[in-house]
C-alpha cells in the first residue's frame, strides 16, 4: 500500500505519524527506502521475540566483547570484523565499534575489550583513532582494574615505528589497570594468516570468562545500528582482485616538469566493484622482468626452478615477477638474507636497529642483493621475501560521471642512486611498462573517514597539492552530477604553473560553470619566494574561518609528513587570529571539527 493511500481506517498510525512518515520517505532514494524497510522489519521482529531493539541496551548481565578498531585504509576494520564473526560463531556476544564513534568515557563500563589498530606515518595513530589514543594519556582516563584486553596491531616493518600505535594502546590500557589476557601481535603487511591465528588464540583466552559472565543472559542481540546504508560488498577483494583492462595512461605534467604524473583509466566492466568519492583503489603490479633476471643471475638460480608461495607452486621467475616484493626494503628481508647467505656486513646490521634503518633507507631489495650477491637455493630466496602488496591510490573519479571506469592520478616514483635509475614498484609498472589493453588486478578499498557531506548544501574546502588533487576531482564530479548547491573551494599547489597544473582545463571549467566557488593555487617555484598551499590558506584567513563557522567541511589530501602538518598549523593560526584563542583552545576547535567529521584527511 502506498503511503498516499493510507487512511485512519487502514493504518495503525495516527494522522500525524503518517505525515511524518510521508515526509521522511520523500527524502529517500529507492535504495534508502529498501534499507529502512528492512531495518523496521528487523526491529519489529526483535521486539516480538523479546530481543533488544536498536536504541536499547542488552538487559541482564550479559557480557559483551567490545572490538574497537582504528583503521586508516580498512585493513584493521577487516580484521576486527573477522574477529566479531568468529566470536559470534562461538556463541559470544560481540560489538564492533570504530574508534571515531566510541565515547572515551564508555571505557569504564567495559569488561572485555579488544583493540585492533593500524599505525601510519611516524608511529602515528590512524585518523579515527587520534582522539581515543590521546585521551588514554590524559588524567581524565578512567581506572580499568578488572578489564581484560587483547591488542593486535597492523603496520609495515619498512617504517621505523612499526606498530607503534598498538604498543601505545596496550601500554596505556595496562597503566590504567587493564589486564592483557593474550599476547599482543604486531603484524606486517602480509598479515592475513597470522591475524586469523591471533584471533583464535585471543578468543580462546576471552571465552571462559565471557561465557561464565553471560550465563542465561548471553543470548546474542542482533542490534542493527541506524546509520547510513552500507553498499553491498563486492566479490572482488584484496585476496580476490578483479582482472581489469587498463584503458589509458596519459602523462599530465609538462615536458620540462620535475615530476612525472600520469592520469590512469581502468575499466571495471564485468565486475561488481563500486566505489564512493573518497575511496581508494588497490592495484597489484608486475616487477620488472629485467630486474628479476638480474636477481636470478646474482643468486645463481635457474629461473625455471619450481618454488612454493603460500599454497601455490610456480617457477621462481614467475614468482619474482608476480608474487613477491622486490622494491620496498624492510629489516625482515635483510635479516633473513643475511642469515641465508652468511654475509658478515649484513649480519652486523641485524644487531643494530639504527644502522639497519640507515642501510635500508636508500636501498630497494634488489640493491641489497646486487651489493651482496651469493649463491642461493630458489626456495630459500623466496622464503626471504614477503608477498607483493597492492599499492593503494586515492580514486580520482566518481562513478556517477565515469560509470564502469575508475581513474587514478599516479606520480611516478623515480630516483638515481648507486649509479642507476630506480623506480617505484607500482608507479614504475603503470608509467613505464604496462601497455594499454593489458590486464591489471584491482579491488576497491572503502574509506568512511573521507566522505562528502550528506547535505549537498554544505560548503567544502579542499586542500590537495600535487597528486593530492585526486579525490577532489572525484568530489567535484560527484557534486556536479548531484547538482549540489553547496559552495566548493579548492586549494592546489605544485612547482610550476606551465608544467604542473594537473587537470587545469577541468578545474577552470568548473570555475566557469560555478561549481567551484573559489580556486587558490600555489606554484612554489614560479617566484623567488616559495609559496605553498598553507601560505594561501593564511592569506585567506578571514574567509576560511567564516566558511568553517558557516558549517564547511575541511579536507586535506597528500603528503602526511610535511604538507598535512603545515596545513594543520596554518588552521591553528587561522583560528587563533580570528578568535583570540590560545594554541590549546585552537587545537580543541579542530578536534571538535574532526569529531563532527568536518575535518578529514587522506594522507600518506
Amino acid at each position: 500500500m502506498l503511503l498516499g493511500q493510507l487512511n485512519a481506517a487502514a493504518s495503525p498510525l495516527s494522522q500525524e505519524q503518517v505525515q511524518k512518515l510521508q515526509g521522511l520517505v520523500a527524502e529517500l532514494n529507492p535504495i534508502q527506502q529498501a534499507w529502512v524497510s528492512g531495518y523496521l522489519a528487523a526491529n519489529a521482529n526483535a521486539s516480538a521475540l523479546g530481543m533488544p531493539t536498536a536504541g536499547t541496551s542488552v538487559t541482564g548481565d550479559a557480557a559483551v566483547l567490545t572490538i574497537l578498531y582504528g583503521s586508516q585504509t580498512g585493513n584493521a576494520k577487516g580484521v576486527a570484523t573477522q574477529m566479531k564473526e568468529q566470536a559470534e560463531s562461538r556463541g559470544l556476544s560481540a560489538k564492533l565499534v570504530s574508534m571515531s564513534d566510541y565515547k572515551p568515557t564508555a571505557l569504564k563500563k567495559e569488561k572485555f575489550l579488544t583493540v585492533v589498530v593500524s599505525t601510519y606515518g611516524e608511529g602515528e595513530p590512524p585518523e579515527d583513532g587520534e582522539t581515543l589514543h590521546a585521551f588514554l594519556a590524559t588524567k581524565k582516563a578512567p581506572k580499568l582494574d578488572g578489564v581484560k584486553i587483547a591488542v593486535i596491531g597492523l603496520g609495515d616493518s619498512s617504517y621505523e615505528f612499526f606498530c607503534q600505535t598498538a604498543k601505545d594502546f596496550e601500554e596505556r590500557l595496562n597503566k590504567l589497570g587493564a589486564e592483557s589476557v593474550y599476547q599482543r601481535a604486531d603484524l606486517d603487511v602480509d598479515y592475513e594468516e597470522e591475524a586469523a591465528t591471533w584471533i583464535q588464540g585471543a578468543l580462546d583466552a576471552f571465552e571462559p570468562d565471557l561465557k561464565a559472565q553471560q550465563g542465561n543472559a548471553g543470548a546474542q542481540a542482533a542490534v542493527m545500528p541506524f546509520g547510513a546504508p552500507t553498499p553491498a560488498a563486492s566479490q572482488y577483494t584484496k585476496q580476490n582482485p578483479f582482472e581489469a583492462e587498463l584503458l589509458a595512461v596519459q602523462k599530465i605534467t609538462g615536458r620540462d616538469s620535475t615530476k612525472d604524473v600520469r592520469h590512469v583509466e581502468i575499466s571495471l566492466e564485468g565486475s561488481d566493484i563500486t566505489y564512493t568519492p573518497g575511496d581508494s583503489l588497490g592495484v597489484y603490479f608486475l616487477n620488472d622482468e629485467a630486474l628479476v633476471d638480474e636477481v636470478l643471475e646474482l643468486t645463481q638460480i635457474d629461473g625455471s626452478s619450481r618454488v612454493k608461495v603460500a599454497n601455490e607452486e610456480l617457477s621462481v621467475r614467475d614468482a619474482l615477477i608476480e608474487k613477491l616484493e622486490l622494491t620496498q626494503s624492510y629489516p625482515g628481508f635483510v635479516e633473513k638474507y643475511a642469515t641465508a647467505t652468511g654475509t658478515p656486513e649484513l649480519l652486523k646490521l641485524v644487531e643494530d636497529k639504527a644502522a639497519m634503518r640507515a642501510y635500508i633507507e636508500p636501498r630497494q631489495i634488489f640493491d641489497v642483493i646486487r651489493q651482496n650477491p651469493a649463491k642461493l637455493d630458489a626456495q630459500t630466496l623466496v622464503d626471504c621475501l614477503r608477498k607483493l602488496q597492492a599499492r593503494l591510490y586515492s580514486i580520482a573519479s566518481s562513478q556517477s560521471e565515469v560509470e564502469d571506469e575508475v581513474h587514478l592520478t599516479v606520480g611516478l616514483v623515480e630516483f638515481d642512486t648507486f649509479d642507476s635509475e630506480h623506480l617505484g614498484g607500482c608507479s614504475g609498472y603503470l608509467a613505464r611498462r604496462a601497455e594499454e589493453g593489458c590486464k591489471v588486478k584491482v579491488f576497491s578499498e572503502h574509506n568512511d573517514n573521507f566522505r562528502l557531506p550528506a547535505n549537498d548544501e554544505t560548503p567544502i574546502i579542499m586542500v590537495g597539492p600535487g597528486t593530492g588533487i585526486a579525490p577532489f576531482r572525484a568530489f567535484l564530479q560527484e557534486r556536479d552530477s548531484r547538482e549540489a548547491q553547496g559552495k566548493n573551494w579548492l586549494f592546489f599547489g605544485n612547482p610550476h604553473f606551465t608544467q604542473d597544473f594537473l587537470y587545469q582545463v577541468e578545474i577552470q571549467g568548473y570555475l566557469k560553470s560555478g561549481l567551484l566557488s573559489k580556486v587558490d593555487v600555489a606554484f612554489s617555484r614560479d617566484q623567488a619566494e616559495k609559496i605553498y598551499v598553507q601560505d594561501k590558506l593564511r592569506k585567506n584567513s578571514k574567509d576560511i574561518f567564516e566558511w568553517l563557522e558557516a558549517g564547511a567541511h575541511f579536507y586535506v589530501c597528500g603528503d602526511a609528513n610535511r604538507m598535512a602538518k603545515d596545513v594543520h598549523q596554518a588552521l591553528v593560526d587561522i583560528i587563533k587570529e580570528n578568535t583570540g584563542k590560545n594554541d590549546e583552545d585552537a587545537e580543541q576547535y579542530l578536534k571538535d571539527l574532526r569529531s563532527a567529521n568536518r575535518y578529514q584527511k587522506d594522507v600518506y
